[in-house]
């Protein structure tokens, strides 16, 4: 999502901001539009599940897709006009940016989960939810050896340990599914099964880090190329569906793991 937005945000000026709505999943900040107009997006990056876009202003603008937001970019004619849209928008349309590139960025979200707040000049760092996560899963951070270190004596199981933002920040619950399977792991088995006893990284940890990296690459891949959504899912939402790895005869079974679906194939994942 990030980067189909870089194109249309990024050294771009924030003209006009129209809220449908005067909050999320919670009120939006203290004069959230007015603060936002007329700043340029001087860097707009990822930090787990949180756009960070750095404004002219000195104040980042975190924004959360919670359970159903996405964003859209439209073409715009002028202020106020959309075009191929001029007179209406989808009723879950609560946030659009219009920018100086000419285009419209769109927010919407159904169940209103997402979050959008301003952090002041200098605080980013103290945030209380950036601040305590863990490494991101794509970068040289993160292998086995920072998994095993964070899952060391860990008496949760493997599926609620990726969960823990501070274990790895950003996996979700559908990537943690396909993960495990790729790894082979049973998402119900302890995490400490990583680590030894010093706390080094054992042979499911290798495989369980690569795995995670693997499957979110190939999200990555498929996001950027709509042809290839469908049908993405190695477990994930497949119960009662023949396991997908070659030579393994097993049955996708789903049971729940602190209030979330898991999805995994018992024969496979030990």
């Amino acid at each position: 999502m990030r980067r189909q937005l870089v194109p249309s945000m990024l050294r771009a000026r924030i003209t006009a901001v129209d809220l449908r709505r005067p909050d999320l999943r919670r009120p939006f900040p203290r004069r959230f539009a007015k603060r936002l107009q007329s700043q340029t997006v001087i860097a707009l990056d990822r930090r787990a599940k949180y756009i960070v876009g750095s404004l002219t202003s000195g104040e980042t603008l975190l924004m959360h897709l919670g359970m159903s937001g996405s964003f859209r970019v439209i073409r715009e004619q002028h202020r106020g006009r959309i075009t191929g849209n001029p007179t209406r928008l989808d009723p879950h349309d609560h946030v659009i940016f219009h920018m100086s590139s000419g285009t419209a960025v769109v927010f919407n979200d159904p169940r209103r989960f997402g979050i959008m707040e301003l952090v002041a000049a200098g605080r980013l760092s103290q945030h209380p939810v950036l601040s305590k996560l863990g490494p991101e899963p794509l970068s040289d951070d993160f292998d086995a050896t920072a998994l095993a270190r964070a899952c060391h004596r860990k008496k949760t199981s493997l599926k609620a340990a990726l969960l823990d933002q501070r274990v790895v920040a950003g996996l979700g619950n559908i990537y943690a599914n396909e993960a495990l399977h790729v790894a082979g792991l049973s998402p119900r088995r302890p995490a400490s099964i990583l680590a030894s006893a010093s706390g080094a990284p054992r042979a499911a940890a290798h495989r369980l880090a690569a795995a995670i990296k693997r499957v979110l690459l190939d999200a990555i891949d498929r996001q950027s190329k709509p042809a290839y959504r469908g049908g993405r899912f190695l477990v994930y939402d497949r119960e009662g569906q023949r396991c997908s790895k070659s030579g393994c005869t097993g049955t996708i079974r789903r049971h729940v793991q602190s209030g979330r679906s898991t999805f995994y194939c018992p024969a496979c994942q030990r």
